[in-house]
């Protein structure tokens, strides 16, 4: 029943909206699969003397792609005027921010 809520409820919203709920779920997708990618390089395996460099190069993409998500939902959010979505893409840039911040500091 709620998953025909949630269908209908993206059937009646705009273009704008839709295009700003897209965004803000895959880069919520994006974010867990960057933290997956570093726990189970960094945390879940056996320490190594040199870094993966595939997984690294992953996960700086990741960030990029991340980074543009979330720069062309803000820039969207607030031409159309949308308090909700400016104030989401805002948390969700400072949660990067933080992340990228710690990760830096603990690896180097």
């Amino acid at each position: 029943m709620q998953l025909i809520f949630w269908m209908v409820f993206i059937v009646r919203q705009s273009g704008k909206v839709q295009l700003l709920f897209w965004l803000f779920s895959f880069s919520i997708m994006l974010f867990v699969w960057i933290l997956w990618t570093v726990v189970q390089t960094f945390i879940l395996t056996e320490p190594q003397m040199e870094l993966p460099q595939e997984r690294v190069a992953l996960i700086f993409i990741l960030y990029g792609i991340l980074v543009l998500f979330v720069l062309a939902g803000t820039v969207v959010s607030i031409f159309i005027n949308n308090k909700r979505y400016t104030n989401r893409f805002g948390a969700l840039f400072l949660v990067i921010f933080i992340s990228f911040l710690a990760g830096k500091s603990i690896f180097g």
